[in-house]
């Protein structure tokens, strides 16, 4: 009988805590910058586990009713059919999580014609699985890039916005500075840099008073643009869904979600979800830079309301009578305004010759 290999029987070595990982990595270069804390932070936690469910750390919308999948994919096909049902057509999804989304969306949208080929951008090796059984035909892909180059996209991105990387520069008695992180006891904490950062600072917002911190994501802001670009070249539609503001603000909106829980971010970097408010007010601009256009930012509860969400969960209600009141609960969770429906925001983009969207 041949030997099995040394290593088969036993189990991967656990993976050093990014703490101490970080707490090397400062003690040797300094500190480090919040949005590099929070880029690796969300890299171990995304690369390491399936955090969505009740099971998980938090619940997204395509997780609390079909409803909301539902009804992008009815969208989608609407755009895509008085756009003239070019083909071929390519369904792109950003961050899927568990397939979910996809999984409804493109249910509806079949029945009405639209069966594009299957795209999803995503780094995390432990959800892959999971939406290889959600969506047997899909494509996966690390970014934009190897996205095919030919037919219309329809894009979709429901909070994926939030988890990227943000930079935040404060206003300090000897102008701006950089946050950066540092070890304080058993968790992690914020100071200025030293490094000058004026010139990275609107001229219309430099006056600020002390304490002001301005955030920004360079993630969110590349990956709109890019969108934009795919659009315009292309032809297509993008829908931007996340929680976030449409009017420029000041402060920090870094928080930190554990097991449904908002706990401190700087406490046990990588075991927790990072995630910031999604600055549209500033990703619509870059959009229309590229020549593409701005279909509006409205609140997720209006956008599903005026697409029939009300109506749909009627339906449901009816045939299934059972459940009517967890339909209602979810129905009320998506759109009420002290739920999701006023904190998260829909943005829509179009290619400059597609008509306008349904639902802004």
């Amino acid at each position: 009988m041949s030997e099995a290999p040394a290593n088969q029987n036993q189990a991967e070595a656990p993976k050093e805590p990014l703490a101490a990982i970080f707490r090397r990595l400062i003690g040797n270069t300094g500190p480090i910058s919040l949005m590099h804390y929070m880029g690796e932070s969300n890299a171990r936690y995304y690369s390491s586990k399936d955090p969505l469910g009740s099971a998980g750390d938090f619940v997204t919308a395509p997780e609390i009713s079909q409803m909301f999948g539902e009804l992008i994919g009815l969208w989608l096909a609407d755009f895509w059919i008085r756009a003239g049902r070019e083909e071929p057509v390519h369904y792109i999804e950003l961050g899927p999580g568990r397939g979910t989304l996809a999984a409804d969306a493109l249910r509806v949208a079949k029945r009405y014609g639209l069966e594009p080929s299957v795209h999803f951008v995503e780094t995390s090796t432990a959800l892959k699985d999971i939406q290889l059984a959600a969506i047997p035909g899909a494509q996966w892909h690390h970014d934009l890039s190897t996205i095919p180059a030919y037919g219309p996209v329809l894009i979709v991105a429901n909070e994926f916005l939030d988890a990227l990387p943000v930079r935040q520069l404060v206003k300090t008695e000897d102008g701006w500075r950089e946050r950066m992180v540092i070890p304080e006891g058993e968790r992690f904490a914020c100071i200025a840099g030293g490094q000058p950062m004026d010139a990275a600072v609107p001229e219309a917002r430099r006056n600020a008073p002390i304490g002001t911190i301005i955030e920004t994501c360079p993630g969110a802001a590349a990956t709109v643009y890019e969108v934009a670009g795919r659009l315009r070249d292309q032809g297509g539609a993008a829908l931007f869904i996340d929680y976030g503001h449409d009017e420029i603000r000041d402060g920090s909106t870094l928080q930190a979600v554990r097991a449904h829980l908002k706990v401190d971010p700087f406490v046990g970097p990588g075991e927790a979800d990072l995630t910031a408010h999604v600055d549209f007010a500033t990703l619509a601009p870059i959009a229309q830079s590229r020549g593409v256009k701005w279909l509006g930012t409205v609140p997720q509860g209006r956008w599903l309301r005026n697409l029939g969400i009300e109506t749909r969960a009627e339906a449901l209600a009816t045939v299934a009578p059972q459940h009517t009141a967890a339909i209602h609960a979810a129905r009320d969770r998506l759109i009420g305004e002290g739920q999701m429906g006023l904190l998260f925001k829909v943005m829509g983009l179009a290619a400059p010759t597609w008509p306008d969207g349904a639902g802004f």
